[in-house]
């Protein structure tokens, strides 16, 4: 089980678990559409993301999941490597 990180939003476990299913780089306006959130919000939520190291940022609006990310979906991960000042 995953455990809850205090600084993150309810759609980021959803954005991440976009990214665990779909090995592939995609811009927020693509994880917005197939997770039925808004745009906007979804690609600031993947730079909040980015910053704590659980995406990267592959340039020209793309994201990845990262090892780290990965490594927090399946519970591999203390949480609090993950605190951010919000």
């Amino acid at each position: 089980m995953v455990e809850r990180v205090p600084w993150m939003a309810p759609v980021d476990y959803e954005i991440l678990l976009f990214f665990d299913e779909h090995p592939i780089q995609v811009s927020p306006k693509v994880v917005a559409a197939n997770i039925d959130y808004d745009r906007q919000y979804v690609g600031k939520r993947c730079g909040t993301l980015a910053d704590a190291g659980l995406l990267e940022s592959v340039g020209t609006g793309l994201y990845a999941l990262t090892e780290t990310g990965h490594a927090y979906l399946e519970g591999e991960l203390d949480v609090s490597e993950l605190e951010m000042e919000e």
